[in-house]
């Protein structure tokens, strides 16, 4: 590969939330909690971003744009931005949209915050499909709104699908206004095919909903999968609003800078009303250089991931056989179902904090609905610390075997 995955960098003393921010994120339920292992000591498994180093050709878009020396107020006053990222929509998706359509925000978190409390009024509800990344409800419930879920279901080969009938019922509610929609899926790792998503398609049509389709994921599949944006089924479709992001892709998420395509001009306006015009200059130069220099890299990393992901697939099936890995085709994240093999244990992620020293997250508190007794594994980094990670995992669990079966 021309880019090095193995390399392990340290993190420390960066203000990285995930390295130093753990605690009270996952923990937050047991302040002042101590464990067996140093904050070195943990395997990092849990918040979605990478331990790999940032693609080289960002790094330095960043230094030359630093390297101007003056950082006073910005925004985009050119179309180079919009080049660089409707090229790319092009090369990967064949869709597009018109630039006057095109809004930031400082995350997709941010965004669907702000549009929830937009598109709807008191009374009125958002529909979502669970199990669901823990902020579709928080950003609900800031706005006083009800969330209303529709539970996936799992066919035949194990895959996680749509409940149709559900869906369709749940969605003619007339109070139900909003769809949020995660395309890919996360945490399943599911990608929409077209067949379902033009029948979701017909949905939101028949009920006249809004739906914003949060795509996050969308660049990080696997080598032979393609993501399809909602958009490129639903062309002539105004209440749609799309959400995508270089963050996951290239670990800029820090950087908060977030692509939100708005087709509704009076809803553009009102978003623009609520954000300031200003936008980091370091952001603008790091997003476009991904978009522009970015493609070689993110290619490799997928292969990277790909071989991740079968390592942990044979590693489960050879070691923890009870436990159920869902195959993902996106995304750096594994959904695993542990309901068979830690029956007994409440708090996944405390278990595996205190017995292992490996940090991930638990479908119980961090997601929403049909999640309780999974976990969600973050496979971005080097195969040495997920090697690691997962014998620290397997262990634990052996450990705990062991004695319940002495008790």
């Amino acid at each position: 590969m021309k880019y090095n995955f193995d390399e392990i960098i340290d993190r420390k003393g960066t203000n990285s939330m995930n390295v130093e921010g753990f605690k009270g994120y996952i923990f937050g339920a047991y302040p002042g909690i101590e464990f067996p292992y140093t904050d070195d000591e943990f395997i990092r498994m849990w918040v979605a971003d990478m331990e790999f180093a940032t693609a080289p050709e960002i790094v330095d878009a960043i230094k030359a744009r630093a390297d101007r020396r003056i950082f006073g107020y910005t925004n985009l006053y050119d179309d180079r931005y919009y080049k660089a990222f409707s090229s790319w929509c092009e090369r990967l998706y064949n869709w597009n949209f018109p630039q006057e359509q095109l809004v930031f925000t400082l995350g997709v978190v941010a965004a669907l915050y702000e549009l929830v409390g937009d598109l709807t009024s008191e009374g009125e509800k958002v529909l979502t499909l669970i199990p669901a990344y823990s902020y579709f409800l928080h950003a609900a419930e800031h706005n006083q709104r009800e969330l209303v879920c529709s539970p996936l279901k799992k066919d035949s080969e194990g895959r996680f699908v749509i409940d149709w009938n559900d869906l369709e019922q749940k969605a003619t509610a007339p109070d139900v206004k909003v769809m949020i929609f995660c395309n890919p899926h996360n945490p399943t790792g599911r990608i929409w095919t077209e067949d379902e998503l033009t029948r979701l398609s017909s949905v939101i049509r028949k009920n006249g909903l809004w739906v914003i389709s949060d795509e996050i994921h969308c660049d990080v599949l696997r080598c032979n999968k393609r993501h399809i944006p909602l958009g490129k089924i639903m062309p002539d479709y105004q209440k749609l609003i799309t959400c995508m992001s270089a963050s996951k892709a290239f670990n800029l998420a820090g950087m908060m800078m977030s692509n939100i395509i708005i087709r509704d001009e009076s809803l553009r306006n009102i978003v623009h009303s609520h954000e300031t015009c200003d936008m980091n200059p370091l952001s603008i130069a790091a997003v476009q250089a991904a978009y522009e220099k970015g493609y070689e890299w993110l290619i490799e990393l997928r292969s990277y991931l790909d071989a991740n992901f079968e390592y942990v697939y044979k590693f489960f099936a050879e070691r923890i056989p009870t436990a159920v890995p869902t195959k993902a085709e996106t995304t750096y994240l594994a959904w695993i179902d542990m309901r068979n093999t830690l029956p007994d244990i409440r708090d996944l992620p405390l278990f595996f904090a205190q017995k292992a020293g490996v940090l991930l997250e638990g479908g119980d508190s961090l997601f929403v609905g049909n999640a309780e007794g999974f976990i969600r594994l973050n496979l971005a980094m080097p195969r040495s610390m997920l090697a690691e990670g997962l014998e620290r995992i397997a262990m634990a669990i052996e450990n705990y075997k062991k004695q319940s079966v002495r008790e």
